[in-house]
């Protein structure tokens, strides 16, 4: 454990015990890569202007989301099959957020049922949804996931259609033998599950995209997240906004929050870093919704210029598939623990007592 002080150290050590292909699915991004690299590194054009001589000696990282209590503004972002990444998958993922009192979102394409998820832990757990052509499936889906006890709903909107992902091509990504996706059995639907073997057609595509051609409905507008938001009376969040003018549609279609994001520069290579889109969001809905982003993060101060710009939360997706690859629950608590402790330091050097002291002019413009 000397060694691991970071959540590159842990990147280096979980992907080394990763089987390629599952390594290949989880790193891989859109074409050439672009956004994926510059989502981290547009953090990295950003300089803090620290406060100095404001009495930092108590502080508290606690925050609201969805008005539920977090912890500290750190959440995990939903990942797809994660027990190709460890035996445990979202169970061990479900227990570290319960550890450290931060939300989980699991996914649709979880390789562990909802219900088992929720009953494993008190965490707080948000589901993930797609609308699917058959809407039946995504009407069972928001009602399974309401029953077993989720306290949220995140709709992922940026995926019309799957993203060139030319690492997943080149794999044949597929589910091994004896893995499946359990949250679609027993729907009454004609929704099907991702192949479990590679594409055997000319045309280089992995399972999951083969899944996606098949089920998700790319004619959806802004009408069907009003439907989607009357099947259920949990908070529904929009997964996917990178404009303004589309946080204002998705307040006034009914949401309650917002997550900015590029789905980890897998979709649309050259998207704008999710960092950079935050700040004129914020400014046009910060007041009536709850502003989360992902994408990039890798450092508490990450997480303080992200808060500064207008978000309340950030969500990591790939350093918890890291942590859970290396170690487990233990693995994902450490990612988690690490971000924490950086983030209350950043907090500290910039004369911040709290989150709602971190604002704008912390940041060097």
């Amino acid at each position: 454990m000397n060694h691991i002080l970071n959540l590159t150290d842990i990147e280096r050590v979980g992907r080394e015990k990763l089987p390629d292909n599952a390594r290949e699915y989880y790193i891989g991004g859109a074409a050439d890569e672009i956004t994926l690299h510059a989502n981290s590194s547009a953090f990295h054009q950003i300089f803090l202007r620290p406060r100095i001589l404001t009495d930092v000696s108590v502080r508290t990282l606690a925050t609201t989301l969805l008005e539920q209590p977090c912890a500290m503004p750190i959440g995990i972002a939903p990942t797809a099959m994660q027990r190709l990444a460890h035996p445990e998958g979202e169970l061990a993922t479900a227990r570290a957020a319960q550890n450290l009192a931060v939300p989980m979102i699991c996914s649709t394409t979880a390789t562990v049922a909802i219900e088992d998820v929720v009953k494993q832990s008190n965490a707080n757990v948000w589901f993930q949804v797609y609308v699917y052509k058959d809407r039946e499936a995504t009407r069972q889906l928001v009602q399974r996931a309401a029953e077993a006890g989720c306290t949220a709903l995140v709709l992922t909107a940026d995926t019309p259609y799957l993203g060139k992902r030319e690492r997943e091509a080149r794999s044949g990504f597929h589910l091994p033998p004896g893995m499946d996706l359990p949250n679609y059995r027993g729907l009454n639907t004609s929704a099907t599950n991702v192949p479990q073997s590679k594409a055997k057609s000319g045309l280089a595509q992995s399972g999951l995209a083969q899944h996606f051609i098949n089920n998700i409905d790319s004619s959806l507008t802004w009408s069907d997240v009003e439907w989607l938001i009357a099947q259920t009376s949990l908070p529904v969040v929009v997964k996917g906004v990178m404009r303004p003018d589309d946080a204002i549609m998705a307040w006034k279609h009914g949401a309650k929050g917002i997550l900015v994001s590029n789905h980890g520069g897998r979709q649309l290579d050259t998207a704008m870093p999710s960092i950079d889109a935050v700040l004129p969001i914020a400014e046009a809905v910060g007041e009536v919704l709850d502003v989360m982003l992902d994408g990039g993060v890798r450092r508490g101060t990450d997480v303080l210029k992200a808060l500064a710009f207008g978000a309340k939360a950030v969500f990591l997706g790939r350093p918890i598939l890291y942590g859970l690859a290396w170690d487990g629950e233990q693995g994902v608590k450490r990612v988690l623990e690490i971000l924490r402790d950086e983030f209350d330091l950043a907090m500290a050097l910039c004369g911040c007592r709290n989150v709602h002291e971190i604002t704008r002019d912390v940041i060097a413009m």
